[in-house]
């Protein structure tokens, strides 16, 4: 199996990097999940085996010690865990509400970041964000970054955003402008690389 390099280059790998792709907006008609859909479809023509997650389908509760204390941590909680640690790499969208990342985001990190060990300790994150506004969510892809860098991730640089990103897609979702799908394949590129060179 190949895979690109950020150059271009090809390489040979023996086992497919496994990545775990999903969107922090429960919204089914979510820019950020059409971004996260290009960005799906690079990341595998780049060699990667990608597990894309519906957040809408592992529902938390807001994090409460207490809770957590009394009941142990959700099922769906577990259940995320246990995808964190079998993966080598996340690919992450993740929009920006009144300039920050997102509640589903922080949420659903808090509650895996409770288990018996950091799974995403010494993963691979790439973040990239779309947004109607002129930015691109890039305040968000930012605090996004700097939580999983905190929290042990290799954080694959750049900045992946989407300004405008109602008027970016065609009624079938594919990008209107060449250079949304380039930015995709460079994250996509740089995501692959780095994940392969820390499997080997």
């Amino acid at each position: 199996m190949l895979y690109a390099d950020s150059l271009g280059n090809f390489g040979r790998v023996a086992n497919l990097p496994r990545i775990l792709a999903f969107a922090a907006s429960a919204r089914r008609e979510s820019l950020n999940r059409k971004f996260l859909a290009l960005a799906v479809q690079a990341t595998k023509e780049a060699g990667g085996d990608v597990t894309l997650l519906d957040l809408n389908d592992f529902a938390l509760p807001l994090y409460n010690g207490d809770l957590e204390e009394a009941q142990g941590l959700p099922a769906n909680a577990v259940k995320l865990i246990g995808l964190v640690t079998e993966h080598h790499a996340l690919l992450v969208a993740s929009p920006e509400y009144n300039s920050m990342l997102t509640p589903l985001l922080k949420n659903t990190v808090d509650w895996c970041s409770r288990g018996d060990a950091n799974p995403f300790e010494d993963k691979v994150a790439a973040v990239l964000s779309a947004s109607p506004g002129n930015y691109g969510g890039v305040r968000s892809l930012q605090m996004a970054q700097q939580l999983f860098l905190k929290l042990g991730c290799h954080v694959v640089p750049g900045q992946c955003v989407l300004p405008h990103a109602n008027k970016a897609f065609d009624t079938e979702g594919n990008p209107t402008d060449p250079r949304t799908q380039k930015s995709v394949q460079e994250l996509a590129a740089k995501l692959i690389l780095t994940t392969t060179r820390l499997m080997a």
